[in-house]
């Protein structure tokens, strides 16, 4: 059945208001369009400020007034965070230190974490430090977790500010697992939260190797707070291959693209 394009619009607005992104393959099969003709649909809605174009389909273009709460995004692109978590957990070596920011995507690596012995995790994250005490108290690795002080942000569940920064620069990190909230070639990583970003931003400077979670709906997209290049990123674990467009930029160049299969 022919569907219009005003109609078009309404449906994929009403989608992203309950999902992160919409994606031009499924929107293809569900109008009984071609691909090429839901990228138009895309384009006008882009060029109304309402959609942002990503990798693959597109996001909500009111991601400037603030990212939704932690508890609310979990079930969000869930099964493509949860294949992340698990290849990333595999870069972890034994007698290593690591630390883990906040995000939905980095509660998938923590879950993750097994069969490792004598490392030792940073966080600033309550939902990661919990998981970890699990691990801890059930004996699924060995080591110890620091739970990093500073102001509580009950709506991420999250502790940033400028004692936590004070405490990250006091270590000597192998390595930082990254969550973002948009990546892209002009403006590398950003996120939403100015204080999570600060913090993100110290975890960068203060460790060895920088690994970040991202799954394609953050491909391409711009958060609101700049925090890192990507010239500082030694990996990005993705649901997805390398965006073609992506392929020959020198940004990308160095870094080592890790499919989550």
């Amino acid at each position: 059945m022919e569907t219009f394009p005003e109609e078009r619009k309404r449906c994929i607005l009403n989608k992203l208001k309950t999902s992160q992104k919409v994606k031009v393959s499924e929107l293809s099969e569900k109008f009984h369009i071609s691909m090429e003709t839901v990228r138009r649909d895309l384009a006008v809605l882009e060029n109304e400020g309402l959609v942002k174009r990503v990798y693959g389909g597109a996001v909500s273009g009111t991601f400037h007034h603030g990212e939704p709460p932690l508890l609310s995004r979990k079930k969000v692109m869930e099964e493509e965070k949860k294949r992340i978590g698990k290849q990333s957990v595999q870069l972890i070596q034994d007698g290593s230190t690591i630390v883990i920011d906040v995000g939905t995507t980095v509660l998938e690596l923590a879950k993750e974490i097994k069969y490792k012995n004598d490392i030792t995790i940073l966080t600033n994250s309550l939902p990661v430090a919990n998981l970890l005490l699990k691990g801890l108290k059930h004996q699924f690795f060995s080591g110890e977790v620091i739970l990093l002080g500073g102001q509580l942000n009950p709506k991420q569940h999250s502790i940033s500010g400028k004692l936590t920064e004070i405490v990250l620069e006091q270590f000597n990190i192998d390595q930082a697992f990254i969550s973002v909230g948009g990546i892209s070639l002009q403006n590398g990583l950003s996120d939403f939260d100015f204080n999570e970003s600060m913090i993100s931003k110290t975890m960068i400077r203060v460790s060895k190797e920088i690994i970040v979670l991202a799954d394609s709906s953050k491909l391409g997209v711009d958060a609101f707070c700049k925090f890192g290049s990507l010239n500082d990123v030694d990996a990005i674990v993705s649901d997805v291959p390398l965006p073609d467009s992506w392929q020959e930029n020198a940004l990308v160049k160095n870094i080592d693209w890790i499919l989550a299969k």
